[in-house]
């Protein structure tokens, strides 16, 4: 605490002349009434409240001199020293990643934004810029100086559930700090410090991670496969405690009826797979635990049977363009001799082999037929509003020949009358033609074609597949209107020209049209599943001053409050007494 106008010091004698007068007043000569008709009453009340009765005597005496030695203070302008944010600006990064939940009483993000709002108290004008983390960082302020702005934009910040994937917000953070000496808090749970660029002398990097003792039991994998007559499922929890731990865990349907229930121990620091057999048909299942820890969103989590990712093998005798076509779009692609064809059951088959179709128990694709003449053809391609062709508009490719069509197959593109494109009640795409004789390769639209086909057939018809939070991802569907709706019909976006943005929170979700629909999961990834120590740090000082910046809290208005309060109370005190007295 300090004064910064002490030369007012010499108002102090104002009190003393007060006190002064006080002694040199006037006194009265005190006149004796000889009567005792009140003398014991008198005396009584004297005897059990001596200081009370002085008080009342002296109160406007007492109030006069507060009064007056505030109003002394109050010249002197009194203040508190308070630790202020260092800098000429201040920028706040903010993790929004889904590990940010955990906590105890409070999580640690919404323990962020507390400390956030106390900081904008210290700015002092400073102007502030907000960037949260992401896979596409956003500064949500850029050098914003009005306090209640910046107060909003905290109380407005929520989790993202997205991987932090915290260089990018540091390399974001770095592009607004230039020459001018800055603050850098990072608010986050854990962060190591060589991870900082610390390049820069006007930089002072202020972390403030979660707490140390946090506790987390997880659910590290969950995997469901059906072979079209029961379902097997596999559960992998992982305890991160110093203590074992006994649980529940349980599995339920898409409906959220219980398909099975175990209690199952995990010894401190490991983990512990499950694997369950014969489990009823489903279409979709979520693992559940209930355990009482400090990261509740890793609890849980949901699979759809149908999007086990296959492989894919391609027929030695099918073109080269093809070969490289599928091997662009998956590195995983296997160059087969036709022989060994059938024993790839557990693949994506691309092949010309018609009695392929009968022998594989997947859909496959079927570039031409070898068990028939192709004959010459010239038309225009038309396309049905088919999913397939989603991104590959067929229109101005040229077909010099076409196989025959298969009968009861739906076809779904066409070269004048005649069947180009055809699709089999089992999923299989059959293309009617060699590629030598097209000039497709020579358009953009054939590795577009050639993924959608892939897409489609590496996973199930009825659903879209995997995605992590917030993700953005092309996906094939039949042209129309498409929006994606929650498992409470709660719609929730709309997808444009294919590109389809996924929900924020983990869980199943549905992705519908007029006449068709496709469910989707969103996953926590594997890094969020993971609670990790806290670390809070400071390194760096900016070179401009050496020392921690400090503002001055005036008392004044305080004690010009006080100061009234205490005129009013005089005022009362003499009104009671009689002004003539």
């Amino acid at each position: 605490m300090g004064f910064s106008q002490i030369l007012f010091s010499w108002t102090a004698i104002i009190p003393v002349i007060v006190l002064l007068y006080y002694f040199f007043r006037k006194k009265y000569t005190d006149q004796s009434v000889s009567s005792t008709l009140f003398w014991s009453e008198i005396m009584q009340e004297t005897r059990v409240s001596p200081y009370l009765k002085h008080l009342q005597k002296n109160a406007l005496l007492y109030l006069q001199l507060l009064a007056l030695l505030l109003l002394v203070l109050a010249l002197m302008n009194p203040y508190v020293k308070k630790s202020t944010i260092a800098g000429a600006q201040t920028i706040f990064i903010v993790d929004t990643s889904a590990t940010m939940l955990a906590g105890k009483e409070q999580s640690t993000f919404d323990a962020h934004k507390k400390e956030m709002l106390s900081l904008v108290n210290q700015l002092d004008g400073r102007p502030v810029t907000l960037i949260t983390t992401g896979n596409t960082p956003q500064a949500v302020l850029q050098q914003e100086t009005n306090a209640k702005d910046i107060e909003k934009a905290v109380q407005d910040l929520q989790v993202t559930y997205e991987s932090a994937q915290m260089n990018k917000a540091l390399d974001v953070a770095q592009a607004f700090v230039g020459e001018t000496p800055t603050s850098i808090y990072v608010f986050t749970d854990t962060l190591d410090k060589k991870q900082l660029p610390m390049e820069k002398d006007s930089v002072k990097w202020i972390v403030q991670g979660s707490a140390k003792d946090l506790t987390n039991i997880a659910i590290t994998k969950f995997a469901a496969t059906t072979d079209g007559k029961a379902t097997m499922a596999l559960v992998q929890l992982q305890n991160d405690t110093g203590k074992e731990h006994n649980l529940t865990l349980t599995l339920e349907n898409a409906k959220g009826e219980e398909v099975i229930t175990e209690k199952v121990t995990i010894p401190a620091n490991e983990a512990v797979t499950k694997t369950f057999k014969d489990l009823p048909l489903a279409d979709s299942m979520t693992a559940i635990i209930d355990v009482q820890d400090d990261y509740a969103i890793d609890n849980s989590q949901s699979v759809l049977l149908q999007t086990a990712t296959s492989k894919v093998v391609v027929d030695q005798n099918m073109h080269q363009l093809i070969q490289k076509g599928f091997q662009t779009i998956n590195s995983g692609v296997k160059i087969v001799p036709p022989l060994q064809m059938v024993d790839s059951q557990d693949a994506t088959v691309v092949t010309n082999q018609t009695a392929l179709l009968k022998e594989m128990v997947k859909p496959i694709v079927l570039f031409g037929r070898d068990d028939s003449e192709k004959i010459e053809m010239n038309g225009v391609v038309k396309t049905t509003n088919d999913a397939l062709f989603a991104f590959s508009d067929l229109k101005d490719i040229y077909v010099s020949a076409l196989y025959p069509a298969f009968d009861g197959y739906k076809t779904i593109a066409t070269v004048g009358d005649k069947p180009f494109i055809q699709r089999s009640t089992e999923g299989d795409i059959i293309i009617l033609a060699d590629i030598a004789d097209t000039d497709w390769p020579l358009h953009p639209s054939f590795p577009l074609f050639l993924w959608s086909a892939q897409q489609q057939l590496a996973e199930s018809i009825g659903s879209l597949g995997i995605f992590t939070p917030n993700e953005q991802r092309s996906v094939a569907l039949a042209q129309g209107e498409w929006s994606v709706y929650a498992q409470d019909d709660e719609f929730l976006s709309t997808v444009t020209n294919g590109l389809l943005t996924a929900p924020m929170k983990p869980g199943v979700y549905t992705a519908r049209s007029n006449s068709e629909e496709k469910r989707l999961i969103v996953q926590l990834q594997a890094q969020e599943r993971v609670i990790e120590k806290g670390t809070s740090y400071t390194l760096g000082e900016l070179q401009e001053s050496g020392k921690e910046e400090v503002s001055k809290t005036s008392f004044v208005p305080w004690l010009i409050l006080i100061i009234l309060v205490l005129l009013v109370s005089e005022w009362e005190v003499q009104r009671r007494r009689g002004f003539t007295n």
